[in-house]
């Protein structure tokens, strides 16, 4: 029985020529795959949380720290991507290299990491566009524009007396349907909108340091504020604490991953699509964290002071204010245009999110640790199509109904999880295979992957108790379901 559970699966030479799914993917495509799901709504949120909570100005040290961390992770991301060029993700490289059982483990994770995300996106999708509708006059009835539920640390959950989330729902429900259409359609609603957030991320850089080069850089004095003797206060161990809060706006780069069987050139493309989105969502997190603690001073936006405020705005919301104070009227259009890009920025999350899902479901039915009926792929659009509706509807079900806080942290401890086993893959597929064929290597082997592997971990353990009490319960569902259907199933039953 051990045996069994531990089976590997053989690496195939020849899994970046066969797919039922239509190649039509290149590199750019992959890359804007990565910029699509990394860039949300938290670079214009998380960013003022961080730096008032924890870093100040130095928040562009944290974004730096956090890049690189996650970086390590991207390296093996690619190192995998490009050997094993099929649609599993983290899910294929633990099968590869740990056995079924690891493998079953993390793909039930992922789950988490892209069901449940492109859920809870999908709530904060529908709290911006509640918020923007409402600042040009259009108010939608509370009882169809928030969750009928709400969790309270002390009381549970309480009903709010609403029906359904209806503009979540109705989110999901379309771009649900335009992957069912086809990943070539997708892919280019994507670059749009991409295109469109990252445009107005730009805008905003540059319009801020106008605004610095007329006023002066004051609010950076001191860059790295004193420690208050507490930490995670400031100073460096600030910075850390902010690196901490920040890492997880780096979360979703593994999506690009998930597409290798629909990429034209996966062997060189797939390590190009992590890694250049990677590096690019540094470089504009980085942008907007000197923008942002350069025109509103970082005690302003602890979360003391934004409670304080009678009416609540988000920190970016003050520094656009700040801006058009200073260039005039006529610069007005600017908000409007950044509250456009949150919605851009949400809508592309919940896009890869929803396409991730599928091919890993796909993937592992093509393993036999899934029913067949999770392997079909459509007769015309050669898309996952019974994955991505089944998908689609336990998303709506979510977001209809439940708030945006319960899942975050089992989002991050699946995220977390899978990014741990790829690292630790990297290592143990070099000793047991050295002379397999890598088109891309990770460099400083075993350092880059153990470091990876670390930072993970701690994160992972300073994640709340009741997480891990609901996260160890979901892997007992998920252990429950593979000795039901998945061992007996294999395709490496035999082997």
């Amino acid at each position: 029985m051990p045996n069994q559970l531990f089976r590997i699966k053989p690496i195939d030479p020849n899994a970046a020529q066969s797919s039922d799914l239509k190649r039509v993917l290149g590199k750019w495509g992959l890359t804007f795959l990565g910029i699509g799901a990394i860039i949300g709504a938290g670079i214009f949120v998380m960013t003022g949380k961080a730096a008032g909570d924890h870093a100040g100005p130095a928040l562009a040290i944290s974004f730096i720290i956090a890049g690189i961390g996650c970086g390590f992770s991207g390296l093996c991301y690619a190192e995998f991507a490009a050997m094993l060029p099929i649609s599993g993700s983290a899910y294929a490289y633990a099968y590869a290299t740990l056995g079924e059982i690891i493998a079953w483990i993390i793909g039930w994770a992922l789950v988490l990491e892209y069901l449940f995300a492109a859920s809870t996106v999908a709530v904060s999708w529908s709290g911006y566009l509640t918020s923007f509708l409402g600042e040009h006059g259009i108010y939608l009835p509370q009882i169809i524009a928030k969750a009928p539920i709400i969790w309270d640390d002390k009381l549970g959950f309480v009903a709010t007396g609403s029906i359904i989330n209806l503009p979540a729902v109705a989110i999901i429900a379309l771009l649900t349907s335009l992957l069912v259409i086809g990943i070539s359609e997708s892919a280019k609603m994507n670059n749009i909108i991409v295109f469109i957030k990252t445009s107005v991320i730009i805008l905003f850089i540059l319009f801020g340091f106008i605004y610095l080069l007329g006023n002066g850089f004051d609010n950076w004095k001191p860059f790295i504020p004193e420690n208050t003797g507490e930490f995670g206060k400031f100073g460096w161990s600030g910075i850390l604490a902010g690196a901490g809060t920040v890492f997880f706006a780096y979360i979703g780069f593994d999506a690009v991953s998930t597409a290798a069987q629909e990429a034209r050139n996966p062997q060189k493309d797939m390590p190009f699509g992590i890694l250049v989105s990677l590096a690019i969502s540094t470089v504009l997190y980085i942008g907007v964290s000197l923008v942002l603690t350069g025109v509103v001073k970082y005690e302003e936006m602890s979360t003391q002071a934004l409670q304080k405020l009678a009416v609540h705005q988000e920190p970016i919301a003050l520094a656009v204010q700040r801006m058009v104070d200073y260039m005039g009227s006529s610069m007005a259009w600017l908000g409007f245009f950044v509250n456009l890009g949150a919605l851009a920025g949400l809508t592309t999350v919940i896009l890869v999110m929803l396409m991730g899902q599928p091919r890993i479901f796909y993937s592992m039915a093509k393993d036999g640790l899934l029913p067949p009926i999770f392997s079909k792929v459509h007769p015309r659009y050669q898309t996952p199509h019974i994955n991505t509706m089944i998908t689609g509807g336990i998303a709506i079900l979510l977001a209809g109904i439940f708030p945006i806080g319960i899942l975050g942290d089992l989002v991050v401890l699946g995220t977390l999880l899978a990014f741990t086993i790829v690292s630790i893959g990297v290592i143990i597929l070099r000793k047991k295979n050295p002379e397999a064929y890598r088109p891309f290597k990770v460099p400083f082997v075993p350092v880059v992957p153990a470091l990876g592997a670390a930072i993970c971990v701690l994160l992972m353990l300073s994640k709340e108790p009741i997480a891990w009490v609901i996260f160890l319960g979901w892997m007992a569902i998920g252990l429950t379901i593979y000795f039901a259907y998945g061992n007996k199933n294999s395709r490496l039953k035999d082997s």
